[in-house]
């Protein structure tokens, strides 16, 4: 007989059923025993009655502990009491994995502090709550990725080990590799562009990316994923703009879609934004954060308050959660953005806010290869270093663009979720490395 997942077990009396997964409570009222069983899709009650067992079967169900993993096959009996209106009477049970006493409560009923938690992180992974999370976002990723898939970008799969370090700075991972010193990628920002030289016009990569802060914010990871984009021939930054809406617009229509039992448990009613998206741009975002009584040095960065400030801004002015913000200046960026020809101390710098928290950072990248070397120089940043990648621009390139999407920020503040590592699977953070 073929297992089920317990959310596909009928609603047909005498029906002969194969379930498996984790025993997740134990009612024994002497002559009859209740046993909740939980898989990945959802849980059932197993019902067995003393004088319609054997010793055997009976023997298995008094020595079995919760969190113990088994195998249930028996018959169908509809019950209104019980979850989902039917349960199982079994006629065998086998016990795969029997369960020592656990150090978390895995239902969530006895609390325990989130590094307690992630300390038992494999066990706190069993609340139904949080594997909502994760299919959640899993599904976000699909979403993003079919209309990526469905508009001709090409999925490639950039280094995650590099010679030099991306970015520049030093909050960058050092590793051995073989017999010399490299580092972990900040982003797949430079091949992303090599793709765009080489002629594949429209690519996005999927993957990890690392950042040396010692940072210990409750949007802030080691090591995060996310989703790159990029795409040539474009006329200027808002060209990347309009293909960031759709693919968030795709993502969060595929949540609502298709799990809504998984928003129901957290109980959260997602809103598929409007595009376009508002935009706010460097200088005028100084104007407007002094009328909302915060001070920002003209040509200065805004911090985490500014960015929380101008949700509320856009949030009250054009009743949207997202905006873009544009044309940042331009020495607080990375060497390879454009500037603004007309404008130079402003750039084609763009990132998305979502709920006051960035989500990504973007916008158009400097394709003429003097202008490149101009704004490295400019940056005070060794050439030969850069040679690998600057040398491929004398070649000809496409004016390009493109972002970064983080996945478990847009979790995060899709779900309300307080802290970004419980957005992970197994966060790493400068205070943690296992599990």
């Amino acid at each position: 007989m073929k297992r089920m997942y317990t959310k596909d077990v009928p609603r047909k009396a005498g029906e002969k059923v194969k379930v498996a997964g984790w025993v997740r409570s134990i009612r024994d009222l002497g002559r009859l025993k209740f046993i909740i069983l939980a898989d990945r899709e959802g849980k059932i009650q197993i019902t067995a009655r003393k004088e319609e067992c054997d010793e055997t079967l009976m023997d298995i169900l008094d020595h079995l502990t919760k969190e113990s993993v088994i195998v249930v096959e028996g018959r169908i009996e509809l019950n209104k009491q019980a979850p989902g209106g039917r349960e199982i009477l079994p006629e065998k049970v086998t016990l795969l994995s029997k369960a020592e006493r656990i150090p978390l409560d895995v239902t969530g009923r006895t609390k325990a502090d989130l590094s307690t938690r992630l300390d038992q992180r494999v066990l706190d992974l069993r609340r139904p709550e949080n594997l909502a999370i994760f299919k959640i976002q899993s599904k976000l990723v699909e979403g993003m990725e079919r209309w990526l898939d469905s508009n001709g970008y090409l999925k490639t799969f950039t280094p995650c080990i590099m010679a030099n370090a991306s970015e520049g700075g030093a909050e960058v991972f050092p590793v051995i590799y073989y017999e010399r010193e490299a580092f972990l990628r900040q982003d797949p920002q430079l091949h992303r562009q090599l793709l765009m030289a080489a002629g594949f016009e429209k690519i996005y990569d999927l993957g990890p990316s690392w950042r040396a802060e010692k940072s210990h914010t409750i949007r802030h990871l080691s090591e995060h994923r996310g989703c790159a984009v990029e795409l040539s021939f474009i006329k200027d930054e808002t060209d990347t703009m309009r293909v960031e809406e759709e693919i968030v617009i795709s993502a969060i229509k595929a949540v609502k879609k298709e799990c809504k039992e998984e928003l129901e448990l957290l109980g959260k009613d997602v809103k598929v934004p409007k595009k376009p998206f508002p935009e706010l741009r460097f200088p005028k975002v100084y104007d407007i954060l002094k009328k909302l009584g915060k001070e920002v040095e003209y040509g200065g960065d805004i911090d985490r308050e500014s960015e929380t400030l101008l949700w509320k801004y856009v949030q009250k002015k054009y009743k949207s959660d997202f905006f873009f913000l544009n044309r940042f200046p331009f020495d607080i960026k990375p060497f390879y953005v454009m500037r603004v020809d007309e404008e130079p101390q402003w750039a084609r710098s763009v990132d998305l806010v979502f709920k006051g928290i960035e989500l990504s950072s973007g916008g158009q990248r400097e394709h003429r290869y003097e202008k490149i070397i101009h704004q490295a120089k400019a940056k005070n940043l060794n050439l030969e270093n850069l040679k690998w990648f600057t040398e491929h621009f004398r070649y000809g390139a496409p004016p390009h663009g493109g972002f970064n999407l983080g996945i478990e920020r847009l979790t995060m503040q899709l779900l309300d979720i307080p802290n970004i590592r419980e957005a992970v699977l197994f966060p790493r953070t400068p205070e943690r490395l296992l599990p």
